[in-house]
């Protein structure tokens, strides 16, 4: 067998193993979904080498992928875009061009990517954020916040919560002709992490005046302390986000020590001493019955204090929403949460869900059978259309 022969055989191995994808049956334009995966894995492997090869750390190499997504701020016949800082956070403003007789309704949207990756610029979140302000006739103001590694927990959070109390004075409100008593906050992935950590935190807020009317959550990541949930069990493999790349985001947002992703891929990261805190993201007991089946619950390992001593955030209600007691989360607002049957984050979700419904919250969950992380913002699907509907009209009708 010849040299050339070898190596289209090794090129058309390797290349069936990253375009082919085991998908659920019902999943809709499976080779669509396939190349976007495709393109996740390929920059998450050549992060991998990089940082095997000393080069540079994995999120920075697929942040510099990414970065080929950015788009300038570029106002359009239906929305004008600027950007500007909200209390020295960038952020990105999207304010319809058609005359308005009434304020306008104010969203405050936060970008995912596991608290390493991503930004407004980037043309997916561009693109939503321009349809969302000119279909609600409502200001947008996409944030940005510090990210990992070269930043770690509570640096993204204070970013997100500074830009969202500045958002929220009256002063900035009436420069955008914003309704105080109609605004909001949504958030995708680490997204979601950040809008309903800090809806939680502006709570106890004395300074804070105006309060959000609604809260939208998309397949928000809600805790680090069980990590071994159903849907990390059934996912383990899924479209886009796989357990171990949600594991190392997790441990990457606290800290750059290996050890910690170690002990969390593990389950035995959380110390004795805070195994109370288990009673919260119990998913034996909060999760729907049919979430159930299959899967019998078993409490997490206990882990080495010593590595809650040196990064305690990972048992912080501000990096966890899910630990917020009973008292906290019944004054939240109106909700809606996005979760998706192949995502590790799904469970995170519908736990969610059900504190907030049991501490009195009106909550609409919009669970989606066919759906995958990420789904919303990818072009050219049609579930990421339909869903952008929903969550859309929503908002048109809660906000």
């Amino acid at each position: 067998m010849g040299r050339k022969t070898i190596l289209l055989l090794i090129t058309g191995v390797l290349g069936a193993y990253f375009l082919y994808t085991p998908l659920p049956d019902n999943i809709e334009q499976p080779w669509k979904v396939m190349w976007i995966t495709t393109q996740m894995e390929i920059a998450t492997y050549l992060g991998l080498f990089t940082e095997f090869l000393g080069i540079s750390h994995l999120m920075d190499t697929i942040m510099f992928f990414m970065g080929f997504q950015e788009v300038p701020p570029t106002s359009d016949e239906k929305v004008t875009v600027m950007e500007t800082t909200f209390n020295n956070v960038p952020v990105r403003v999207y304010v319809p061009r058609r005359t308005s007789e009434t304020l306008r309704r104010g969203l405050f949207y936060v970008h995912g990517g596991g608290w390493c990756l991503g930004d407004a610029a980037f043309s997916n979140y561009d693109t939503v954020s321009r349809r969302t302000a000119d279909r609600l006739d409502a200001v947008v103001v996409s944030t940005n916040y510090r990210l990992a590694p070269k930043y770690h927990f509570p640096n993204q959070f204070e970013d997100v919560y500074n830009a969202l109390k500045w958002f929220l004075r009256q002063d900035v409100l009436d420069k955008y002709g914003i309704d105080a008593k109609r605004t909001g906050i949504s958030g995708d992935s680490a997204g979601g992490n950040l809008a309903a950590a800090v809806a939680q935190q502006l709570l106890e807020d004395p300074d804070v005046k105006n309060k959000l009317k609604i809260q939208s959550l998309i397949y928000p990541a809600l805790q680090p302390l069980d990590l071994d949930l159903p849907s990390y069990r059934e996912n383990m493999y899924a479209p886009v986000l796989s357990k171990s790349l949600m594991v190392r985001f997790w441990s990457e947002y606290f800290t750059t020590d290996r050890s910690l992703e170690k002990a969390m891929l593990s389950n035995q990261h959380v110390p004795v001493e805070s195994s109370h805190l288990f009673k919260f993201v119990n998913w034996s007991s909060l999760l729907p019955e049919r979430f159930k089946k299959g899967h019998v619950y078993s409490s997490p390992r206990q882990g080495s204090s010593e590595l809650a001593k040196k990064y305690p955030g990972f048992l912080d209600v501000r990096a966890a929403p899910l630990l917020a007691d009973d008292s906290k989360l019944r004054s939240l607002p109106q909700t809606y949460v996005i979760t998706c049957q192949y995502d590790v984050l799904r469970d995170d979700g519908l736990m969610y869900v059900t504190r907030l419904r049991n501490a009195g919250v009106k909550v609409t969950l919009n669970h989606v059978e066919d759906g995958f992380h990420g789904a919303v913002f990818f072009d050219g699907i049609y579930i990421g259309y339909r869903l952008e509907n929903q969550y859309i009209s929503w908002l048109s009708e809660n906000l």
